[in-house]
């Protein structure tokens, strides 16, 4: 019963607001949910102290040799992203959860809640990146991003070359949130100015993608990851896993006898090189 709280409290704390809702407190630490990890400090590239935790492979899992650098929401902080974690760890996945700045325990950042990210954000998840690959040098280290967490991974993907890149609620098309916003929930988000080179950004992303996203999303279309698959040049792998379900909705769609069993497996198929979507 305790357990089934704590996952109604984490999947509550990590559904996105489009537009930015830091949360210092960390409502759990990995080992709440008996996860084995570190606590880190990262610097990024302007100087910046982050706070991180590297969390460990089940001990009854076979190893993957594969970390998982998550690139969170807008909303609330890294631990927010503990059941995915556990999830991840369950089939044998090291993962490394990371708070943007202004998020979480990690330094003061202005926040303007209206902004719908900063660039900035864009210099957290590589400092991550890196660390993931410094401390797991022989491992494939790649991105798993989280809705407004996409616009950071995709960019670092474009420019650090990850193994992989794993995009759940990818917001292609930034202009559009800031007018669903607008028309549905009357609030006026903003965009920095460097959105406006986001629209190439994608076209620059040569590692495999698997881009995940909900049929009956309204904020982020699935026609907005399927022009993203459809755009590939023959070097490009690109896949899309289209899910039944609302923004972000997927692992909870894809749970079966444990939290987001299917979603995992939906990853692990892509990264073996083979269809995300099994037949039938």
């Amino acid at each position: 019963m305790v357990r089934t709280l704590l996952l109604c409290l984490a999947l509550l704390a990590a559904k996105p607001a489009f537009a930015l809702r830091p949360v210092a407190e960390w409502w759990a630490k990995p080992d709440t949910l008996g996860l084995q990890y570190q606590q880190l400090e990262l610097t990024t590239a302007d100087h910046v102290k982050l706070v991180a935790w590297l969390i460990e492979p089940s001990a009854k899992a076979t190893d993957q040799h594969t970390t998982m650098v998550v690139a969170g929401g807008d909303a609330y902080n890294m631990s927010g992203n503990l059941y995915k974690a556990g999830a991840l760890a369950a089939a044998g996945y090291r993962t490394l959860l990371f708070d943007y700045r202004g998020f979480g325990h990690s330094q003061a950042f202005a926040i303007d809640p209206e902004r719908l990210y900063y660039a900035e954000f864009a210099l957290d998840l590589r400092a991550a990146l890196a660390e993931a690959r410094h401390r797991q040098p022989r491992d494939r280290v790649g991105i798993l991003a989280f809705s407004m967490g996409g616009i950071m991974g995709s960019e670092v993907a474009a420019l650090a070359k990850p193994d992989f890149l794993l995009t759940d609620g990818y917001p292609g098309n930034l202009p559009g949130i800031v007018a669903y916003q607008k028309a549905t929930n009357n609030n006026t988000v903003t965009l920095p100015a460097e959105a406006a080179a986001y629209p190439r950004v994608a076209a620059r992303v040569r590692c495999p993608w698997l881009l995940i996203a909900g049929t009956q999303d309204k904020k982020v279309p699935l026609a907005d990851s399927a022009a993203v698959v459809q755009a590939a040049r023959p070097y490009q792998r690109r896949q899309l896993l289209a899910v039944d379900c609302d923004h972000l909705g997927a692992r909870e769609k894809l749970t079966e006898q444990f939290f987001a069993e299917g979603y995992v497996r939906a990853i692990s198929r892509f990264l073996a090189g083979k269809p995300a979507a099994a037949k039938g």
